[in-house]
């Protein structure tokens, strides 16, 4: 973000979707958005399940894609309040559900020069060749910068609690 002028940040743009990334991601947003003065602007993609082509064979498409779209707002709604509480993120929010894939619907809605476009960057080691395609999308694509966010240190933690129990295997206590 070298030469970048912070001040004129007007809107402070991140991709929400409930994973740990997209949480450090919208915490680092949030505090990026306070010291800027700028506006936070949560984003959650969606697309039906098989894409738009699947929903639109089936007859019962309209009714099926509200749902979907409630069923969106109300996961956004419930992360925001995990992450903010009543109080809120501190500075003016516009929480977005979008209909796409994400890194096209947050780059649609980053479209400002002034934006700033928050995205979690990922995981690490041999899983991150198999994801990260919503950051790069997005570092490929947007017309405002980018910053993408490292996963949480405590992140490879979980990742291998939730191995160890899958595996069924004991847990080593004596370093908690």
């Amino acid at each position: 973000m070298s030469g970048y002028d912070a001040s004129a940040a007007a809107r402070v743009v991140v991709g929400v979707s409930g994973s740990l990334g997209s949480v450090t991601a919208l915490r680092r947003a949030a505090a990026l958005a306070r010291r800027l003065g700028a506006e936070l602007w949560p984003v959650l993609a969606w697309e039906p399940p098989g894409g738009d082509p699947a929903a639109r064979r089936s007859p019962a498409a309209g009714l099926l894609v509200e749902e979907w779209q409630r069923l969106a707002k109300q996961r956004l709604a419930s992360v925001l309040e995990e992450i903010f509480g009543e109080s809120g993120p501190g500075v003016p929010m516009h929480a977005l559900v979008v209909r796409g894939t994400p890194g096209r619907a947050l780059v649609a809605t980053a479209d400002r020069e002034d934006d700033l476009l928050v995205v979690g960057a990922g995981r690490r080691g041999l899983q991150r060749a198999f994801s990260g395609r919503v950051s790069r999308h997005c570092l490929t694509h947007a017309d405002c910068p980018v910053l993408a966010v490292p996963p949480s240190p405590l992140e490879s933690d979980l990742v291998s609690v939730h191995r160890r129990n899958a595996w069924h295997r004991r847990m080593d206590t004596r370093g908690l």
